[in-house]
């Protein structure tokens, strides 16, 4: 069956570094360009980051440009965002979410806590 597992959150002090991973199965991972999407505590979804299925091409928003990066080993059905620089505002559960034309699936989501 289709699953999108994310982990690496946690607790972390401003200024931190976290790395993000999801790892995929029962699909074929390549296929899929992948995005990381969060979700702050009261506030909807907003759009974090995307990455083509090559794995050459990205994009971030504004509010992540120059901090995170995202990357993905297709050997291994792995996406991962290396985020540097935390901010709280960066508080939320991040998802990654795989989309095609035909189809879609969304991981369960990690928890991402930047405090003091």
């Amino acid at each position: 069956q289709v699953q999108l597992v994310e982990s690496g959150g946690g607790l972390v002090q401003p200024g931190g570094s976290l790395r993000l991973s999801c790892a995929a199965s029962g699909f074929t991972f390549s296929n899929y360009a992948i995005d990381w999407v969060r979700q702050a505590p009261g506030k909807g979804l907003e759009w974090v980051s995307a990455i083509n299925t090559g794995g050459g091409s990205t994009n971030y928003a504004d509010s992540v440009k120059g901090r995170f990066t995202i990357s993905r080993d297709n050997a291994k059905n792995t996406l991962y965002l290396q985020m540097n620089s935390l901010k709280p505002e960066d508080t939320a559960v991040y998802y990654c979410n795989a989309w095609s034309r035909r189809d879609g699936y969304w991981g369960q989501g990690t928890q991402v806590t930047v405090s003091s």
